[in-house]
């Protein structure tokens, strides 16, 4: 057992000199406590929420390989006006990756019975050989199910069945979505198609368009047709929908979103009220897929709100019953609505490369790097 006790991690370091450095580094685990099990980690997935994490505010255009091919390290130059965002990880090596899988090869005295089990994890730190974790962040995968299959099998499913569950919780019916086609989007279709929901998917191409239109979504609109905005309206008008998710975050589509609901909202109005409509309009965003400003062109009366959407705070407020019922429904569903695609599968070493690293930057949809670390 002490053989298998120690292994390489990717660590991601911000210094106070304007530097990031990505690295693997040995770490040496002590034996799982009662509750507590050693998973070899076998698959674990590059998701725009680890980048934040990997890359930091480094400018990716500077990345460059250091190091030797036994201990390479990957480096890249970080503006000194973004240091004050991130004082509080300077000079701190910091292990990567939200979510994976792998095999469980030692266990503590009270789950012994995980001990060889193929488990999904949540916890951090996953760009790693070995992790060890408490047993209560590990969901034993069905019999039929591979590594792969349950790579992803937390972050965007919980994500997308958190979506549906804020909807129902503040008195929604109908949800408007942006980046509609990534897997996050299209996990969240097929939801709303099971459940009879209403879903407004905006896209950015006629790919993305058809992608949607072959798994049976309905409501599809793409934001560089010269007639967005209209039809942007035209299906919340039929779908009803006063909630929305943005992953984009920057620009001006959460206001847009607002605008569509509010003329919405307006035609039922049979009196003029300078303060808008009274139906109230909400548009989370969730993710930074643009990260400049957030443009809001006050549109849409004063009956609104724009705010932040994270699923670690969804979880840490969920009702126990919840978290059971949605974590129950990816394991019966992780093969259908829940399954995931993958561009390529990399060893650590290969997510040290500059060009591998700058690829996943750009967030392609339909383009996602799973990581191997046993390779």
């Amino acid at each position: 057992m002490n053989n298998t006790m120690n292994g390489l991690e990717l660590r991601s370091l911000t210094t106070s000199g304007g530097q990031l450095r990505l690295s693997l580094e040995t770490v040496n685990l002590d034996e799982p406590g009662p509750e507590e099990l050693v998973v070899r980690v076998e698959a674990t997935p590059i998701n725009p929420s680890d980048l934040g994490l990997l890359l930091g505010p480094a400018d990716v255009s500077t990345l460059r390989a250091e190091g030797t091919p036994e201990q390479p390290a990957l480096v890249a130059d970080i503006p000194q006006q973004r240091l004050a965002a991130i004082r509080a990880r300077l000079d701190l090596p910091l292990p990567v990756g939200n979510e994976g899988a792998g095999t469980v090869v030692s266990a503590g005295s009270d789950v012994q019975h995980f001990l060889g089990k193929k488990v999904g994890m949540l916890g951090g730190g996953m760009y790693t050989q070995l992790r060890k974790l408490r047993a209560q962040d590990c969901v034993v995968l069905p019999g039929e199910a591979s590594v792969e299959d349950g790579a992803s099998i937390f972050i965007n499913p919980l994500t997308s069945l958190g979506f549906v569950e804020t909807m129902k919780a503040e008195g929604h019916k109908a949800i408007v979505h942006t980046a509609a086609a990534s897997n996050l989007g299209q996990m969240l279709n097929k939801i709303c198609l099971k459940d009879g929901i209403p879903l407004v998917n905006i896209v950015r191409s006629e790919a993305q368009a058809a992608m949607l239109r072959d798994i049976g979504a309905r409501y599809i609109v793409n934001s560089t047709s010269p007639e967005f905005q209209a039809e942007l309206t035209e299906a919340v008008a039929e779908t009803g929908a006063t909630i929305g998710f943005d992953a984009i975050g920057g620009g001006k589509l959460a206001g847009q979103i607002l605008q569509a609901m509010e003329i919405v909202a307006s035609r039922s109005m049979t009196t003029y009220n300078r303060y808008g409509s009274d139906t109230f309009k909400q548009v989370y965003i969730y993710g930074g897929l643009d990260t400049g400003p957030t443009v809001i062109d006050r549109t849409f009366g004063f009956t609104w709100s724009v705010s932040g959407w994270l699923l670690f705070l969804f979880l840490q407020k969920a009702d126990p019953e919840v978290m059971a019922r949605m974590r129950q429904r990816v394991i019966d569903e992780l093969k259908t609505t829940f399954v995931s695609h993958y561009t390529k599968t990399i060893s650590l070493n290969d997510a040290l490369k500059p060009e591998i690293l700058a690829d996943c930057e750009r967030k392609a949809t339909g383009e996602k790097y799973l990581i191997n670390p046993s390779l």
